[in-house]
């Protein structure tokens, strides 16, 4: 059981923040486990390595995560200042984000349901100490 006031409990977890540049999309229509086939492809290389390889990738996702890559290293430059060559992803994630839910029609008048998944793809950049 957590200790103290729900407010109190909120401002303790809220001045804990991440300063490392980000980049964040949100309800990408890709499900969770097709974008973390690129993601892990790309987690702990530097940006130069990871954007040649999201480039090249075939996959859907890749053209979504090159985007986050650029923004998030654009957000390092302007936002913190940081030197584009020592860049590296520190940390990449896709979570669950809502189902769309449609219907197929199937024979003798039946109905089956196609479940349409959507993610929220993070992408974490750090610089090389």
């Amino acid at each position: 059981m957590a200790k103290g006031h729900r407010s109190q409990i909120k401002r303790e977890r809220n001045a804990v923040k991440d300063t490392r540049p980000s980049a964040k999309l949100s309800y990408a229509r890709v499900s969770v486990q097709k974008a973390c086939f690129v993601l892990d492809a790309i987690r702990g290389k530097d940006l130069d390595s990871a954007l040649g390889i999201v480039t090249y990738n075939p996959r859907y996702a890749s053209s979504l995560v090159k985007k986050l890559l650029e923004s998030a290293a654009a957000n390092a430059e302007n936002n913190n200042g940081m030197d584009r060559e020592n860049l590296y992803v520190a940390a990449c994630y896709a979570d669950k984000g809502p189902t769309m839910k449609r219907v197929q029609p199937r024979a003798q008048g039946r109905a089956y349901r196609i479940e349409k998944r959507t993610s929220h793809i993070t992408v974490i950049l750090d610089e090389k100490k």
